[in-house]
């Protein structure tokens, strides 16, 4: 970063001092000091240039180039800054230091006896070695005029004369053998002097001569004719490439006249004027008067000036262009920088007063006016009694609404300054310097006072958006003449002054840390406000909403509230307006959607049963006989190896330390040889799949495997219905695209056996988890041994032998199961629809869990049976439950998704009354309850009973629990007002 101008040293007690000690040095050395050297644009620091140094080791080493080279340069970039001229800058500090702490480093820092100063401080800073420097080593050096004199005027010279002559070498003489004989000096070539050519013409002997005079070498005569010897090439190309110099005009310099320089006459003609000007012309010489060439101020100077004059035609030109200002420049257009402006435009707007009553208000800023003029207003502390005296006047205006032109043109221009207190005051900070100025809560009330005319509307609508900035910072109280001018505006019939008033009503000290209390608002209003709830005005209902909402903050006013009104109506308006504008949005979880038709399991889950008979069998023949159970071929049907793939190892691969299964490739290559038309290929999308194949809805028996019997291929096996409770990812918000929680799902047990039996024994055992039966170790094996689930069952003779489906009966089934003990746990029912539970029968000498297990085995299909039996199962299109669909509404927010708008404020209002609800009168059992100011327990009996009931009924409560269970936006809200209800109640 460039270092800034001016000063640069850091002054403190230490470089006092410093500064002190060296000034005492150089009187008593007696040489010239400068406690604070300029170098370029910085002030050099002597304190801190000495330390530099002395750390570097001293001036010597700093100045040996050797040792260390470039130190005056870092010691300039350092101190001045790097810039083009630090080259220059390096050798300044190093006279700066050499100057004025050379000999004081060599005094205090290595005690010894510096050089005079003859030879020191009074001869140049170049070179260094000066701690060794005495008057019999140091030759002063020779200055550059007097060696110029010495060796002549070399100015004439040229450049290279100028230069220090080198040592000439003696020429060697060619002839010595030793080559170290002194030879002489070769004849400079001999110049050849000028000679016109006379060979161009025939000329007399006695005519050849030069110019000069001087003598031309002759050569011998030919026939009588002297032998001239002929020029040069290079004399001769010099001759005919001569031109003469180009003569140039003469500049000539006219005679001034008025006729060429006017400018001169007139300027001699001022000055003589000046000379003999008097002193007060003198004086105001230098001043440029109106018309000389100033400017003036600029506009926004030029609009206030004009504004204060109080000339009807300045006004009209400042407010136009301030409209303006305030409308294009509001956000830097700013009070604070134009002092007396805000005053000059609230003194106008006051003007109003004397177009309706017979009034001219005066503004006065003593600390004590005690004066009992009733047209002067407080400009210190504002005026309580402004409206009073506003109404003692006599009014002017009537209501033909036929006015002169003047009048016009006043309200006009009073109309245009109201209008640009209001656009400033949209700016935070001009409004917070208004609310500083008691005179604008004068102004405030005196135009809401006005009387009702057709021609000051605009007006009122322009001071109640004023009063909305500004009364934010402002606490007005309950017997202010503005509080009750914006109460009064709500008994009027316009709705935007309505609106306003209500707002304003609402943020008065809202920016300020205690909380505002409204009070003494009659009940007539706070009627008004619940009928304009009704109302089909957004604006309006959120204008009632704050008013309410900043009411309700208090205790007191709550009470008030719902003995001013119909509080049943009231909460429940509120709780309908919970849902204003809500948006209803419908989601499937995606477990419902999984189970469709076009998106099933790629295959079906064989139980444990049917896979311990295909484990029966070798590989390939193991994974063909699956293939051909649980897959179809289909010529138009593929899908994904990988799917296929896993689906074989999710049935195989528990079993794959005692029955080793193909890998990936082989059972690749299976799948085409089982199924003639299937083929691995890659699909359009760039994913290999199988071509050919489709999974079965119903597997079916091949007849072949062991346990089964040839009667049964092709036939289908059956499945379990049983419901279970899965987990499966919640939905996402549709609004930020965020996955929800884990949602719990019911979907079916799908697990296919091949007969009913298989099925009993597995919802026994996997889905109810009856305990198991103990039995001694002598005739367990023996019990066990005797459980034929195929054969025919014994004609019964009790209900606990009755026979059931499949030829299985409780007999069989009670050898492996505690019935007995069962019945200690509720058991319930889950097969398809069906809802029984193990209590809803009744036991008689066999345990419920018998009756029970008999219920279950009436919903078992039967493959001997030409039908299935419907009881409590599905169809088949039934059979695929419909994607459960869940609501949630949206209402207005803002940017970071919180609620906003009517919703919002109703259940702010809501909370409020839940939380600050009169509470019950005083019983015995109940000692601390009660409340001030009712005449008799009967009657507070009477008033209070059942009157949380009636205001939160069930209606709306239903209202609260729908909005917190569908709006995520103010569930938090519904939480609080119904956590607030029931504290209330109890």
């Amino acid at each position: 970063m460039p270092p800034r101008r001016g000063e640069s040293i850091e002054r403190n007690d230490e470089h006092d001092e410093f500064i002190k000690k060296l000034t005492d040095y150089h009187v008593k050395r007696g040489t010239s000091f400068d406690p604070e050297p300029k170098v370029g644009v910085r002030h050099i620091d002597l304190l801190t240039l000495y330390k530099r140094v002395v750390d570097e080791g001293g001036y010597d080493l700093v100045s040996d180039t050797k040792a260390k080279p470039l130190m005056w340069r870092r010691f300039a970039e350092e101190f001045v800054g790097k810039n083009q001229y630090t080259a220059a800058q390096a050798f300044q500090i190093k006279n700066v230091y050499y100057k004025n702490l050379c000999a004081y480093e060599i005094s205090t820092h290595w005690s010894k006896e510096p050089p005079p100063k003859e030879i020191l401080e009074d001869v140049t800073a170049k070179g260094g070695g000066v701690m060794t420097r005495t008057l019999d080593n140091f030759a002063r050096p020779t200055p550059r005029e007097q060696t110029s004199l010495e060796n002549g005027d070399a100015s004439d010279a040229s450049p290279e004369q100028q230069q220090t002559p080198k040592e000439e070498k003696m020429d060697e003489d060619p002839g010595s053998a030793a080559g170290r004989t002194r030879g002489l000096r070769q004849q400079p070539p001999q110049r050849v002097l000028f000679q016109p050519d006379l060979t161009a013409g025939r000329q007399t002997r006695g005519h050849i001569q030069t110019a000069s005079g001087s003598p031309i070498p002759s050569g011998p005569a030919v026939n009588g004719m002297m032998n001239i010897p002929a020029f040069n090439n290079a004399a001769s190309s010099t001759l005919a490439a001569y031109e003469p110099p180009q003569s140039y005009p003469l500049s000539l310099k006219p005679v001034t006249t008025p006729a060429n320089n006017p400018d001169f006459y007139r300027n001699e003609r001022k000055r003589k004027l000046e000379a003999k000007a008097g002193p007060l012309a003198r004086k105001y010489r230098n001043i440029m008067l109106p018309g000389t060439g100033f400017i003036g101020p600029n506009i926004y100077v030029r609009a206030q000036l004009a504004l204060q004059s109080g000339i009807p035609e300045e006004e009209q030109y400042a407010l136009h262009h301030l409209v303006k200002i305030s409308h294009e420049r509001g956000d830097k257009y700013r009070f604070d920088q134009f002092p007396g402006l805000a005053e000059a435009l609230v003194k106008k707007v006051l003007q109003v007063s004397s177009l309706f009553y017979d009034v001219d208000w005066d503004v006065s800023y003593d600390d004590d006016l005690n004066g009992a003029d009733d047209e002067v207003l407080n400009g210190l502390y504002g005026t309580s009694d402004a409206i009073q005296k506003l109404r003692s006047r006599v009014r002017r205006v009537t209501n033909d609404h036929m006015h002169d032109e003047a009048f016009l043109s006043q309200l006009n221009r009073i109309s245009e300054a109201g209008l640009i207190i209001r656009n400033m005051c949209m700016l935070e900070q001009n409004a917070q310097y208004l609310s500083t100025h008691p005179l604008i809560r004068d102004y405030l009330a005196i135009v809401l006072d006005l009387p009702q005319h057709s021609h000051i509307i605009e007006l009122r609508h322009y001071a109640l958006d004023t009063a909305e900035q500004v009364l934010k910072y402002c606490d007005l109280g309950p017997d202010d003449a503005l509080y009750h001018s914006l109460l009064d505006q709500l008994w009027g019939e316009d709705r935007g002054a309505i609106v306003l008033a209500l707002r304003t009503i609402s943020r008065i000290a809202m920016h300020l840390e205690p909380p505002k209390r409204l009070e003494d608002v009659p009940d007539e209003i706070l009627q008004r406000v619940q009928d304009w709830l009704m109302i089909e005005d957004e604006e309006l209902r959120g204008a009632c909403l704050d008013f309410f909402m900043q009411y309700t903050s208090f205790a007191d006013n709550v009470d008030n509230l719902l003995q001013a009104v119909e509080a049943e109506d009231l909460v429940r308006q509120l709780s309908r307006l919970l849902f204003f504008a809500a948006k209803e949005h419908k989601f499937a979880l995606p477990a419902a959607k999984a189970e469709t038709k076009d998106e099933r399991t790629v295959a079906p889950r064989l139980s444990r049963t049917v896979v311990g008979s295909l484990l029966k069998l070798d590989e390939p023949d193991r994974s063909s006989e699956w293939l051909r159970m649980c897959f179809v071929s289909d010529p138009t049907a593929e899908m994904t190896q990988i799917a296929l793939w896993q689906a074989y190892q999710a049935t195989f691969a528990p079993y794959h330390a005692t029955h080793s299964h193909l890998i990936a490739g082989e059972f690749i290559k299976n799948v085409s040889t089982t199924f003639t038309g299937a083929a691995a290929q890659v699909s359009d999308n760039s994913k290999y799949v199988i071509r050919g194949i489709k999974a079965r809805k119903a597997p079916v028996d091949s007849g072949i495997t062991p346990g089964s019997k040839p009667t049964d291929k092709g036939r289908e096996l059956l499945k379990c219905c049983w419901r279970v409770h899965i987990q499966v990812d919640g939905p996402k918000d549709p609004l930020t695209g965020m996955q929800g929680a884990p949602i719990t799902a019911e979907q079916d047990c799908a697990e296919w056996f091949r007969t009913g039996d298989d099925i009993l024994r597995h919802i026994l055992e996997t889905h109810l988890r009856l305990p198991s039966k103990k039995v001694s170790p002598l005739e367990g094996d023996h019990k066990v041994d005797k459980m034929e689930l195929d054969s025919p069952a014994p004609r019964p003779s009790s209900a606990a032998d009755s026979p059931v489906a499949n030829g299985t009966s409780n007999a069989a089934l009670a050898g492996s199961y505690d019935f007995q003990e069962a019945d200690a746990t509720v058991l319930k029912c889950r097969w398809a629809d069906c809802s029984r539970r193990s209590t809803d029968l009744v036991a008689t000498k066999a345990p419920r869990t018998v009756f029970f297990v008999r219920h279950i085995q009436t919903h078992l299909p039967s493959r001997d049976a030409s039908s299935i039996s419907t009881h409590n199962i599905k169809p088949e299109d039934s059979a695929i439950p419909t994607p459960p669909e869940f609501t949630f509404v949206t209402t207005l927010q803002d940017d970071q998704g919180n609620a906003g708008g009517v919703p919002l404020g109703a259940a702010l209002v809501l909370r409020n009354i839940a939380k600050f609800f009169p509470q019950p009168p005083a019983t015995a059992a109940n000692p601390m309850a009660g409340a001030v100011g009712v005449k008799s327990e009967a009657e507070r009996d009477a008033k209070e009973d059942g009157l949380l009931q009636r205001v939160f009924s069930d209606d709306v409560q239903k209202r609260l629990f729908l909005a917190m269970a569908q709006n995520k936006s103010i569930k938090e809200l519904m939480g609080n007002v119904l956590w607030a209800v029931k504290t209330s109640d109890q």
